[in-house]
Protein backbone atom coordinates (compact mmCIF):
# COMPACT_ATOMS: atom_id res chain seq x y z
CA UNK A 1 0.00 0.00 0.00
CA UNK A 2 1.38 3.43 -0.92
CA UNK A 3 1.99 6.03 1.79
CA UNK A 4 -0.67 8.72 1.94
CA UNK A 5 -3.44 6.39 0.78
CA UNK A 6 -6.16 5.30 3.14
CA UNK A 7 -6.35 1.52 3.63
CA UNK A 8 -8.94 -0.32 1.60
CA UNK A 9 -11.99 -1.32 3.63
CA UNK A 10 -12.16 -4.94 4.62
CA UNK A 11 -14.88 -6.64 2.63
CA UNK A 12 -16.85 -9.10 4.79
CA UNK A 13 -17.25 -12.60 3.47
CA UNK A 14 -20.92 -13.35 2.75
CA UNK A 15 -20.90 -16.65 0.91
CA UNK A 16 -24.60 -17.27 1.43
CA UNK A 17 -25.48 -13.97 -0.26
CA UNK A 18 -22.94 -13.91 -3.09
CA UNK A 19 -24.53 -14.87 -6.41
CA UNK A 20 -23.33 -18.26 -7.55
CA UNK A 21 -21.53 -18.39 -10.89
CA UNK A 22 -19.76 -21.32 -12.58
CA UNK A 23 -16.62 -19.20 -13.01
CA UNK A 24 -16.40 -18.59 -9.26
CA UNK A 25 -17.90 -21.77 -7.80
CA UNK A 26 -17.27 -25.44 -8.43
CA UNK A 27 -20.83 -26.38 -7.50
CA UNK A 28 -22.34 -26.11 -11.00
CA UNK A 29 -19.53 -28.27 -12.38
CA UNK A 30 -20.14 -30.87 -9.67
CA UNK A 31 -23.85 -31.01 -10.48
CA UNK A 32 -23.86 -30.70 -14.28
CA UNK A 33 -20.48 -32.26 -15.13
CA UNK A 34 -19.75 -32.40 -18.84
CA UNK A 35 -23.10 -30.72 -19.48
CA UNK A 36 -22.05 -27.51 -17.76
CA UNK A 37 -21.79 -25.81 -21.15
CA UNK A 38 -25.45 -26.61 -21.82
CA UNK A 39 -26.36 -25.40 -18.34
CA UNK A 40 -24.59 -22.10 -19.10
CA UNK A 41 -26.57 -21.79 -22.30
CA UNK A 42 -29.82 -22.44 -20.45
CA UNK A 43 -28.83 -19.82 -17.86
CA UNK A 44 -28.48 -17.37 -20.76
CA UNK A 45 -31.95 -18.32 -21.97
CA UNK A 46 -33.41 -17.62 -18.54
CA UNK A 47 -31.55 -14.35 -17.95
CA UNK A 48 -32.19 -13.12 -21.51
CA UNK A 49 -35.36 -14.23 -23.34
CA UNK A 50 -36.82 -15.63 -20.12
CA UNK A 51 -36.78 -12.20 -18.49
CA UNK A 52 -37.72 -10.37 -21.70
CA UNK A 53 -40.81 -12.56 -22.16
CA UNK A 54 -41.89 -12.22 -18.55
CA UNK A 55 -41.16 -15.81 -17.49
CA UNK A 56 -38.71 -14.61 -14.83
CA UNK A 57 -38.51 -11.33 -12.93
CA UNK A 58 -35.65 -8.99 -13.91
CA UNK A 59 -34.00 -9.35 -10.51
CA UNK A 60 -33.71 -13.10 -10.95
CA UNK A 61 -31.09 -12.84 -13.70
CA UNK A 62 -28.13 -12.31 -11.37
CA UNK A 63 -29.06 -15.26 -9.17
CA UNK A 64 -30.18 -17.65 -11.87
CA UNK A 65 -27.72 -20.38 -10.85
CA UNK A 66 -28.53 -20.85 -7.16
CA UNK A 67 -32.22 -19.88 -7.28
CA UNK A 68 -33.13 -21.75 -10.44
CA UNK A 69 -30.61 -24.14 -11.99
CA UNK A 70 -29.03 -25.64 -8.87
CA UNK A 71 -32.16 -25.28 -6.72
CA UNK A 72 -34.08 -27.37 -9.24
CA UNK A 73 -31.36 -29.85 -10.19
CA UNK A 74 -30.80 -31.04 -6.61
CA UNK A 75 -34.22 -32.71 -6.45
CA UNK A 76 -32.54 -35.37 -8.56
CA UNK A 77 -31.38 -36.72 -5.20
CA UNK A 78 -34.94 -38.09 -4.90
CA UNK A 79 -35.24 -39.59 -8.38
CA UNK A 80 -34.11 -43.10 -9.29
CA UNK A 81 -32.13 -43.91 -12.46
CA UNK A 82 -34.14 -44.14 -15.67
CA UNK A 83 -37.44 -42.95 -14.21
CA UNK A 84 -40.09 -41.14 -16.20
CA UNK A 85 -40.61 -37.63 -14.82
CA UNK A 86 -43.35 -35.15 -15.69
CA UNK A 87 -42.82 -31.47 -14.82
CA UNK A 88 -46.24 -29.96 -14.06
CA UNK A 89 -46.65 -26.30 -15.04
CA UNK A 90 -43.08 -26.15 -16.29
CA UNK A 91 -43.15 -22.45 -17.17
CA UNK A 92 -39.58 -21.51 -18.10
CA UNK A 93 -38.53 -25.15 -17.72
CA UNK A 94 -38.22 -25.27 -13.95
CA UNK A 95 -37.51 -27.74 -12.49
CA UNK A 96 -37.58 -30.04 -15.54
CA UNK A 97 -34.77 -28.60 -17.67
CA UNK A 98 -32.13 -28.39 -14.89
CA UNK A 99 -33.10 -31.92 -13.89
CA UNK A 100 -32.67 -33.09 -17.49
CA UNK A 101 -29.26 -31.40 -17.70
CA UNK A 102 -28.03 -32.93 -14.45
CA UNK A 103 -29.64 -36.35 -15.04
CA UNK A 104 -29.62 -37.31 -18.74
CA UNK A 105 -30.65 -40.84 -17.74
CA UNK A 106 -34.17 -39.61 -16.94
CA UNK A 107 -37.14 -39.48 -19.32
CA UNK A 108 -38.55 -36.00 -18.80
CA UNK A 109 -41.77 -34.40 -20.03
CA UNK A 110 -42.40 -30.66 -19.66
CA UNK A 111 -46.13 -30.04 -19.23
CA UNK A 112 -47.23 -26.42 -19.73
CA UNK A 113 -50.71 -25.07 -20.56
CA UNK A 114 -49.82 -21.59 -21.86
CA UNK A 115 -48.86 -21.12 -25.50
CA UNK A 116 -46.08 -18.55 -25.06
CA UNK A 117 -44.41 -20.61 -22.36
CA UNK A 118 -44.67 -23.86 -24.28
CA UNK A 119 -43.17 -22.09 -27.31
CA UNK A 120 -40.27 -20.94 -25.13
CA UNK A 121 -39.78 -24.51 -23.93
CA UNK A 122 -39.74 -25.86 -27.48
CA UNK A 123 -37.08 -23.30 -28.40
CA UNK A 124 -34.93 -24.15 -25.37
CA UNK A 125 -35.18 -27.91 -25.87
CA UNK A 126 -34.29 -27.56 -29.56
CA UNK A 127 -31.36 -25.22 -28.88
CA UNK A 128 -29.91 -27.48 -26.17
CA UNK A 129 -30.68 -30.65 -28.16
CA UNK A 130 -32.28 -32.24 -25.10
CA UNK A 131 -34.07 -35.58 -25.23
CA UNK A 132 -37.06 -33.98 -23.52
CA UNK A 133 -40.71 -33.85 -24.60
CA UNK A 134 -42.79 -30.67 -24.39
CA UNK A 135 -46.55 -31.12 -24.05
CA UNK A 136 -49.00 -28.25 -24.03
CA UNK A 137 -51.86 -29.03 -21.70
CA UNK A 138 -53.16 -29.11 -18.14
CA UNK A 139 -52.56 -31.92 -15.69
CA UNK A 140 -56.25 -32.06 -14.79
CA UNK A 141 -57.28 -32.61 -18.43
CA UNK A 142 -58.38 -36.26 -18.90
CA UNK A 143 -56.66 -36.38 -22.29
CA UNK A 144 -53.38 -35.33 -20.66
CA UNK A 145 -53.70 -37.86 -17.84
CA UNK A 146 -54.43 -40.56 -20.40
CA UNK A 147 -51.32 -39.63 -22.36
CA UNK A 148 -48.93 -38.95 -19.48
CA UNK A 149 -50.38 -41.13 -16.74
CA UNK A 150 -48.34 -43.89 -15.13
CA UNK A 151 -45.30 -41.64 -14.70
CA UNK A 152 -42.82 -42.52 -11.96
CA UNK A 153 -42.39 -38.98 -10.64
CA UNK A 154 -44.31 -35.69 -10.89
CA UNK A 155 -42.21 -32.61 -10.12
CA UNK A 156 -43.26 -28.98 -9.77
CA UNK A 157 -42.22 -25.63 -8.39
CA UNK A 158 -44.41 -22.68 -7.40
CA UNK A 159 -47.39 -23.97 -9.39
CA UNK A 160 -50.34 -24.17 -6.98
CA UNK A 161 -51.29 -24.88 -3.35
CA UNK A 162 -50.89 -28.49 -2.28
CA UNK A 163 -54.60 -29.31 -2.40
CA UNK A 164 -54.76 -28.69 -6.15
CA UNK A 165 -51.21 -29.77 -6.88
CA UNK A 166 -51.70 -33.14 -5.21
CA UNK A 167 -54.78 -33.93 -7.31
CA UNK A 168 -52.97 -32.95 -10.51
CA UNK A 169 -49.89 -34.97 -9.61
CA UNK A 170 -51.76 -38.12 -8.60
CA UNK A 171 -53.59 -38.13 -11.95
CA UNK A 172 -50.25 -38.48 -13.75
CA UNK A 173 -48.59 -41.05 -11.50
CA UNK A 174 -48.54 -44.81 -11.52
CA UNK A 175 -49.28 -46.64 -8.28
CA UNK A 176 -46.48 -45.95 -5.83
CA UNK A 177 -45.33 -43.06 -8.03
CA UNK A 178 -44.02 -39.99 -6.23
CA UNK A 179 -44.82 -36.29 -6.15
CA UNK A 180 -41.84 -33.96 -5.58
CA UNK A 181 -43.07 -30.40 -5.06
CA UNK A 182 -40.48 -27.70 -4.40
CA UNK A 183 -41.96 -25.44 -1.74
CA UNK A 184 -40.82 -22.66 0.58
CA UNK A 185 -39.93 -22.61 4.24
CA UNK A 186 -43.59 -22.98 5.28
CA UNK A 187 -43.99 -26.28 3.48
CA UNK A 188 -44.79 -28.20 6.67
CA UNK A 189 -47.57 -25.73 7.50
CA UNK A 190 -49.05 -26.16 4.04
CA UNK A 191 -48.97 -29.95 4.40
CA UNK A 192 -50.76 -29.67 7.73
CA UNK A 193 -53.38 -27.35 6.22
CA UNK A 194 -54.18 -29.70 3.33
CA UNK A 195 -53.47 -33.04 4.96
CA UNK A 196 -57.05 -34.35 4.69
CA UNK A 197 -57.46 -33.20 1.11
CA UNK A 198 -54.17 -34.85 0.18
CA UNK A 199 -55.23 -38.10 1.84
CA UNK A 200 -58.54 -38.00 -0.05
CA UNK A 201 -56.54 -37.64 -3.27
CA UNK A 202 -54.95 -41.02 -2.65
CA UNK A 203 -51.55 -40.19 -1.19
CA UNK A 204 -49.52 -41.68 1.63
CA UNK A 205 -46.08 -41.29 3.16
CA UNK A 206 -46.15 -37.48 2.95
CA UNK A 207 -42.87 -35.92 4.03
CA UNK A 208 -41.08 -32.59 3.98
CA UNK A 209 -37.42 -33.08 3.06
CA UNK A 210 -34.42 -30.92 2.25
CA UNK A 211 -32.40 -31.34 -0.95
CA UNK A 212 -29.01 -29.93 -1.88
CA UNK A 213 -27.51 -29.69 1.60
CA UNK A 214 -24.01 -29.87 0.11
CA UNK A 215 -24.66 -27.08 -2.38
CA UNK A 216 -27.28 -24.59 -1.20
CA UNK A 217 -27.96 -22.25 1.70
CA UNK A 218 -30.86 -22.40 2.27
CA UNK A 219 -31.54 -25.86 0.91
CA UNK A 220 -34.42 -26.72 -1.42
CA UNK A 221 -37.50 -27.67 0.61
CA UNK A 222 -39.49 -30.42 -1.09
CA UNK A 223 -42.83 -32.03 -0.26
CA UNK A 224 -42.68 -35.73 -1.10
CA UNK A 225 -45.85 -37.81 -1.38
CA UNK A 226 -46.48 -41.27 -2.78
CA UNK A 227 -49.56 -42.35 -4.68
CA UNK A 228 -51.44 -45.10 -2.90
CA UNK A 229 -50.27 -48.54 -3.96
CA UNK A 230 -51.12 -52.09 -2.97
CA UNK A 231 -49.52 -52.00 0.45
CA UNK A 232 -49.12 -49.45 3.21
CA UNK A 233 -45.72 -49.17 4.94
CA UNK A 234 -45.23 -48.12 8.53
CA UNK A 235 -45.96 -44.42 9.01
CA UNK A 236 -43.24 -43.71 11.52
CA UNK A 237 -40.72 -40.91 11.26
CA UNK A 238 -38.31 -41.29 8.36
CA UNK A 239 -34.58 -40.86 8.78
CA UNK A 240 -34.48 -38.37 5.92
CA UNK A 241 -37.66 -36.44 6.47
CA UNK A 242 -40.68 -35.82 8.62
CA UNK A 243 -43.72 -37.99 8.03
CA UNK A 244 -46.85 -35.92 8.36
Amino acid sequence: MKHGCSPEPVRPLRPALEPMHPDRSGIPMTIFGDRLGLARRYADWLAGPGVERGLLGPREAERVWERHLVNCAVIGERVNPGERVVDIGSGAGLPGVPLALARPDLRIILLEPLLRRSEFLHEVVADLALAVDVVRGRAEDPAVSKRLGASDVAVSRAVAPLDKLTKWSMALLKRDGRMLAIKGERAADEVEKYRRVMAASGVRDVRVVECGANYLRPTATVVVARREGQSRPDRGQSADGVTI
